[in-house]
């Protein structure tokens, strides 16, 4: 059975908050990829994030908070970030991967 740690209702409040301002600043979905700020956090695909979680989070609080946003949606509670979501329109449209296509024409 996991342990669950004990975390106040404000404190919770104030990590979505935290999770909701957070964006990816490097890699595939960073800055370079999804000018000018990245991809929120809690719009990563889950793969992506279990992939970290497999190898190692980012140090520091960003590793932090991806580790969190991972183990929200690992337990299939994604849309606790929808709130935090509406303001900005709704999720984070992630680009669709363009397959290269050769003309022989």
């Amino acid at each position: 059975m996991p342990e669950f740690t004990d975390i106040d209702r404000e404190d919770f409040r104030n990590l979505l908050l935290e999770i909701g301002k957070s964006r990816m600043p490097f890699g595939k979905f960073g800055i370079k990829a999804y000018p000018p700020a990245g991809v929120p956090i809690m719009d990563l695909p889950e793969e992506y994030l279990a992939w970290f979680k497999q190898r190692g989070f980012p140090k520091g609080r960003l590793g932090e908070l991806m580790a969190e946003v991972f183990e929200i949606k690992a337990v299939g509670m994604d849309s606790l970030f929808d709130p935090l979501r509406q303001p900005q329109g709704g999720r984070f449209r992630l680009q669709p991967t363009r397959r290269k296509s050769i003309d022989f024409e």
